[in-house]
């Protein structure tokens, strides 16, 4: 009797080849894109800061322009807020206020040239254009919040949000 040699059923070394080709080529696609995630996650996580550091500010201008007239110069937030005291009332010229990663403001150290100028440990810009002059009802400024807070050039920044804001009383 004869006996019958079953083939073994496998791959062959080509098909080993092409196989590991095409799983290499899918892996270090899927690494090449690593760091452009990595890099997005980043600037979404800086943007979120910065929109916490906006909401802040809306917030205090809320506060201040809600004060009783009379009080806005002699503003009653105390160590609460973030010493804009009126401002938008007697101002014509931007406020400008630095914050650090954490979104607690931080105090500006003054150039020579009277430009405030960015701590070491601020993360963010922030300036207030006020409208000027401003309304007896309502205040209205844009704010831009950047970063990094060292550069004064919004062309040259890795990031900004600008928002209008008008505030009543």
């Amino acid at each position: 009797m004869k006996r019958l040699l079953h083939a073994a059923a496998a791959f062959s070394l080509v098909e080993l080849v092409l196989a590991l080709g095409v799983a290499a080529f899918c892996l270090i696609t899927v690494m090449g894109t690593l760091p452009i995630a990595i890099k997005i996650q980043q600037a979404s996580v800086q943007q979120t800061k910065a929109n916490a550091v906006m909401s802040n500010i809306i917030d205090d201008l809320r506060a201040d322009v809600r004060l009783p007239k009379g009080l806005q110069s002699k503003s009653q937030e105390g160590t609460a807020g973030l010493g804009l005291n009126g401002q938008w009332a007697t101002r014509a010229t931007p406020a400008t206020l630095f914050f650090t990663n954490e979104g607690i403001q931080t105090p500006a150290h003054t150039a020579y040239t009277g430009t405030p100028a960015a701590p070491p440990d601020a993360v963010f810009r922030a300036t207030i254009t006020y409208q000027y002059p401003p309304t007896a009802t309502t205040l209205i400024a844009t704010i831009t919040v950047s970063w990094p807070a060292a550069q004064s050039d919004l062309t040259k920044v890795a990031g900004s949000i600008d928002m209008f804001a008008a505030v009543n009383r």
